[in-house]
């Protein structure tokens, strides 16, 4: 359960994303070609990498999954984000799902948290090819709320600014705003570095390279927060359970504000897009 901070004000918290690949290890380039078939079909890798990448966010209070599958033929038709959310014994889990591809494939955004929200929305982004879309969990009501927004945005520079453009319209720069997930694109690329001005945001993880995880050299996967959140240890972590290596940062929230654990078991609140 996450702590004050030492001088005994603010309640401290431990944010981690992740682009799972659905589960699917990539150590090296030519493997989306030679291991392309683990996209389609399932195996027994994907089920220990699940139960690794469980195990490694339960040590986390709120976590950001991209790329998770919602229960398709490669995933033996489990929702990933359920499957991770009762591993890691966390007590609140939602899912957005974005794209479909036939029965095989079904990628989407998922949140796993140690809180209950007030709130679950989901919202499709713009796009020439459909499919990719942000999931937004509210913490309280007012100017001293928290906002969570999952997002993974399109791999073309026209597409990610509409995107971004259309973000800056629907969250709320007027409460405390965390926007989290893989962004394809590094934090001071034009696009982003003006969506931060918009949002007052900054990019305490910018810099810090997550892809390709066998050997990362870009930075594209980040957790940007309001200028109102103090932020501690910002960490890239190196493993091989996917093709994005995980990104964690530690906020420490503005005196007064609290969130409430949740007391429920494993919930079945999953937000799921049309087909």
């Amino acid at each position: 359960m996450p702590q004050p901070t030492e001088n005994g004000s603010g309640q401290r918290i431990r944010l981690l994303s992740f682009n799972i690949q659905a589960g699917t290890s990539t150590a090296r380039y030519h493997h989306y070609v030679t291991h392309s078939w683990r996209q389609v079909l399932p195996h027994t890798q994907r089920v220990a990498n699940l139960d690794a990448i469980a195990e490694f966010a339960a040590s986390f209070d709120m976590v950001a999954l991209q790329e998770a599958d919602s229960g398709s033929l490669r995933s033996g038709y489990i929702n990933q984000t359920r499957y991770l959310a009762s591993q890691a014994a966390m007590p609140f889990w939602c899912h957005q799902s974005n794209r479909r591809v036939g029965k095989v494939a079904y990628a989407g955004n998922g949140f796993l948290s140690r809180f209950e929200p007030s709130a679950v929305e989901e919202h499709r982004l713009p796009g020439v090819i459909p499919g990719r879309g942000t999931l937004l969990v509210r913490y309280g009501e007012g100017p001293n709320g928290l906002d969570f927004a999952v997002v993974h945005l399109a791999l073309g520079k026209r597409a990610r600014s509409q995107q971004l453009n259309f973000l800056a319209r629907e969250l709320d720069s007027g409460r405390n705003l965390i926007v989290v997930g893989d962004l394809n694109t590094e934090v001071h690329s034009p696009q982003v570095a003006e969506f931060c001005e918009t949002m007052a945001l900054r990019a305490p993880t910018g810099g810090l390279a997550t892809y390709p995880s066998w050997q990362p050299q870009r930075a594209i996967d980040h957790i940007l927060v309001s200028e109102r959140l103090r932020t501690g240890t910002a960490e890239v972590f190196d493993m091989t359970f996917s093709d994005h290596c995980p990104i964690a940062l530690e906020i420490t929230l503005p005196d007064g504000m609290q969130l409430e654990a949740a007391t429920r078991p494993v919930l079945s609140v999953e937000r799921s897009g049309a087909p």
